[in-house]
């Protein structure tokens, strides 16, 4: 069981306590804060997070194929398989998609990156 988590907070059940989630759901709370939290930002557990945030440094050209190595990277310790990366831009912002299999199940996953120009 996980806490569910909206742009960096847990969410509220409305009663004075924290949505909990499960499944399938629980492992893309885990693979979204995976994603979204810096690779070395937790000194006593430096291998957590992704190097996405680096995207933006590299050349257009060589941002697909470095964004599925940090998605790999970050989700290595997860039992799912990454089948799939993608990256676009929309309303000016430049989003990922990660398609997984687990268990059976197909699950995509969109991350919003900032600073891809």
């Amino acid at each position: 069981m996980a806490l569910m988590l909206r742009e960096g907070d847990y969410v509220s059940d409305g009663r004075g306590g924290l949505v909990t989630v499960t499944g399938a759901r629980e492992l893309l709370e885990r693979v979204l804060w995976k994603l979204t939290l810096r690779r070395g930002s937790f000194p006593f557990l430096p291998e957590l997070g992704s190097r996405l945030h680096l995207l933006g440094q590299a050349r257009a050209a060589q941002r697909e194929a470095l964004a599925r190595r940090y998605v790999e990277e970050a989700l290595a310790d997860e039992a799912l398989t990454v089948t799939g990366v993608g990256l676009s831009q929309e309303e000016g912002r430049a989003l990922l998609l990660a398609e997984l299999a687990w268990q059976g199940e197909e699950l995509t996953v969109t991350v919003e990156l900032g600073g891809l120009g």
